[in-house]
């Protein structure tokens, strides 16, 4: 990717974004909701949105239509569930009705929740070859990276990376692998609570359900934690390092460690104990102030 590309993807992100489960719903009933949802998210300032969970471009749809400058990507769009050719063509007929507006993000999930969880990094550069078959630009597509290998084909053959569930340190990592050129836009859970206890036991309840995914946990014990780290629904020093809690100043700070580690760009997820598809339209509010 050029570097006139790169710079103009970063400015369109810009620094801050929301990642949600919620803004991907397909229920035709909350489409409204979803629109209202989006507009408020790009007056609040944030450059995009991450549709959590195994989301597509045809969620991205009413978000971009309701809004007029913010990005729209998945993240991630699973490379199992939905076939290159269904792919391109969705992205085609996105970017032909709004230029520019959706980013497709892509990974390979885990072996838990795909049945047909094989060769994984082979199957992502053989999913890629079919998009580059079907012109999907590589300066529109992401990749979910987080061991070397991946974060390497994020470089060479997408704009850049978008990891979940990672520390500063992993920021670190991954820019000096990826370069200055590319996109890097790190995932954060953000639990807007100053108690220890309170805080830490939100953030556990949000974790738990990654430490039975080996990708994951995988990548914490390349980065400095060990086994007991990963038991008891993760120690204190796992949970403080994935999550930004605390009073508003510290976490601006924890939010900006990512940026001073190399990340362009930070997906913000709230956790709050509410479902994971509520719309924390407050929580949005409450952190757009802080970051301003």
């Amino acid at each position: 990717m050029s570097d006139a590309s790169s710079d103009a993807l970063k400015e369109s992100v810009g620094r801050y974004g929301i990642w949600s489960v919620g803004l991907r719903s397909e229920d035709p009933a909350r489409r409204g909701e979803l629109a209202e949802a989006a507009a408020e998210l790009e007056e609040l300032g944030y450059g995009a949105v991450w549709l959590g969970g195994n989301s597509a471009a045809a969620n991205a749809v009413p978000l971009i239509e309701a809004t007029s400058t913010l990005t729209v990507g998945t993240s991630i769009q699973s490379i199992w569930e939905h076939e290159p050719a269904d792919s391109a063509a969705a992205f085609a007929d996105l970017e032909a009705a709004h230029p520019g507006r959706f980013l497709l993000g892509l990974g390979v999930s885990h072996a838990k929740l795909a049945d047909q969880y094989r060769r994984p990094y082979s199957a992502l550069v053989a999913y890629l070859d079919a998009l580059d078959e079907a012109a999907v630009p590589a300066n529109r597509r992401l990749l979910a990276a987080l061991g070397p290998k991946t974060l390497e084909l994020a470089r060479d053959r997408a704009a850049g990376s978008i990891p979940y569930l990672v520390t500063p340190e992993h920021t670190a990592y991954a820019r000096e692998l990826l370069g200055e050129a590319p996109l890097l836009a790190p995932e954060l859970a953000v639990v807007l609570e100053a108690d220890p206890t309170s805080a830490r036991a939100l953030a556990r309840e949000s974790l738990a359900m990654y430490l039975s995914l080996p990708n994951y946990t995988n990548n914490f014990l390349r980065h400095g934690f060990t086994e007991d780290d990963l038991t008891n629904g993760g120690s204190d020093r796992l949970i403080d390092a994935l999550f930004a809690w605390g009073d508003d100043t510290t976490i601006r700070t924890r939010i900006e460690a990512f940026h001073e580690a190399g990340a362009d760009h930070v997906a913000l997820q709230v956790v709050d104990g509410e479902p994971r598809d509520a719309l924390p339209r407050k929580a949005w509010q409450r952190l757009s102030s802080l970051l301003a």
